[in-house]
């Protein structure tokens, strides 16, 4: 499965989508904060943060909001997904982020892990949630 990644303009769109959004993480306990841009079906970027909360379990991931407003705006597929957090390492989706992007994506789905400055990494669906479920397991 060869890796295609968007044109490098749709790039640093979902970059700068992702950043902004993650200005807007709120993050009081963490102090991490995390964005994230989506490429969906029809070409549209939508975007979200991480918002944490004072009972640990109930905060959101960036993924999860971005998902939600890509359902919004009535999208259904994902062509692309941009995660951007600060740090050393790489922010990679956290493992129920990963499914979640996978019921909305396809196994060689690109997945691009930026910090504030560039893109750092970059990795397929299959690559991050090998051998996953998802919504073909489901049809009869």
């Amino acid at each position: 499965m060869s890796l295609i990644l968007p044109a490098p303009d749709i790039i640093a769109a979902l970059h700068q989508a992702a950043r902004e959004a993650q200005l807007k993480a709120y993050a009081p306990y963490s102090k991490f904060l995390v964005g994230a841009a989506l490429l969906d079906e029809q070409g549209r970027i939508h975007a979200g943060c991480n918002v944490e909360n004072a009972a640990y379990p109930q905060g959101a991931c960036a993924e999860a909001g971005a998902l939600s407003a890509m359902v919004l705006a009535g999208g259904l597929a994902l062509r692309a997904v941009l995660v951007l957090g600060d740090g050393e390492g790489l922010v990679t989706p956290c493992g129920g982020c990963r499914q979640r992007i996978r019921e909305f994506a396809a196994a060689d789905t690109p997945i691009l892990i930026a910090d504030r400055h560039a893109v750092r990494a970059h990795f397929s669906l299959a690559q991050l949630l090998p051998e996953s479920f998802g919504p073909q397991h489901l049809k009869s």
